[in-house]
């Protein structure tokens, strides 16, 4: 299986990871040594930031079911490092009623190829998408960074 077509399956592997309400499916993709600067999160590095992740995802698959959509800007391979960036555009609706919650983020992944020669997630940054103000708003930014579609 060549690297472009290898990252493209772990990229799927992350949003799966959401649609399935499966923490353990992305702790399944991290590198041991992930660095995590993750909007509106501490930063996280190694073992104890992949506990906090888990713990975090654990919290946010309890109160919503997630939908995410992924679209991928481009892929760049360099030996047995990739670098991944485009957004995330993610729908949490809350299990005990209310309003969904959208939010839509630009994101940048460095994976790294791991001793069985499959790819990690190595760091991960993401952060909210803003409108460009001298276009008609195609997302409308709210408060915390939530966003909602006009």
């Amino acid at each position: 299986m060549d690297d472009l077509y290898s990252v493209n399956v772990v990229k799927t592997k992350f949003r799966e990871c959401f649609d399935s309400s499966d923490a353990s499916k992305l702790l399944a993709i991290a590198d041991p040594d992930l660095v995590s600067f993750s909007d509106g999160e501490p930063s996280e590095f190694g073992e104890s930031g992949l506990r906090a992740l888990q713990l975090r995802l654990k919290h946010l698959f309890e109160h919503f079911t997630a939908k995410l959509d992924v679209i991928v800007g481009e892929i760049r391979i360099r030996g047995d490092v990739a670098h991944d960036y485009g957004w995330h555009d993610l729908t949490l609706t809350p299990k005990d009623g209310g309003q969904p919650i959208h939010r839509r983020t630009r994101y940048v992944d460095i994976w790294r190829r791991g001793n069985q020669g499959d790819w990690k997630l190595w760091m991960y940054v993401d952060n909210r998408d803003v409108a460009d103000p001298f276009r008609p708003a195609e997302i409308r930014p709210l408060e915390n960074g939530v966003t909602r579609s006009d």
